[in-house]
């Protein structure tokens, strides 16, 4: 069964960036990818999606900041985080979708693999 790992969370000020990876253990190559985050008392929501052409979407208000990539020779994707605010505060998820090569989506269920997470903690 193919499993994702995140890495790259952390403390950081308002302000400041992070990178986060998500290191799969199978080849990610004809797969859909995606970030959500979910802070506690919110709904899960999602940040960007890559597909396996490269094409990318971003939720509007991560636009500008958040930049979604992928190295499929690493079987890695990756979220970089600039201008980070508190707001910002979150566990941040990984999901791959081995049903789809690109969809314009952030549905939970078009994806079928999910890492553990990796929390992100934002002081003003």
């Amino acid at each position: 069964q193919l499993q994702l790992l995140e890495s790259g969370g952390g403390s950081v000020q308002a302000g400041g960036s992070l990178r986060l990876s998500c290191a799969s253990s199978e080849d990610i190559y004809s797969y859909l990818m995606c970030w959500f985050r979910q802070a506690p008392g919110n709904e899960r929501e999602g940040i960007a999606s890559i597909g396996a052409d490269g094409s990318t979407t971003y939720t509007d208000s991560m636009k500008g900041r958040f930049t979604i990539s992928r190295d499929n020779a690493k079987k890695t994707q990756y979220l970089q985080m600039n201008g980070l605010k508190p707001e910002d505060s979150a566990m941040y998820y990984c999901a791959l979708s081995q049903r789809y090569y690109m969809k314009d989506t952030f549905s939970a269920a078009d994806f079928d693999s999910w890492g553990q997470g990796t929390q992100v903690t934002v002081s003003s």
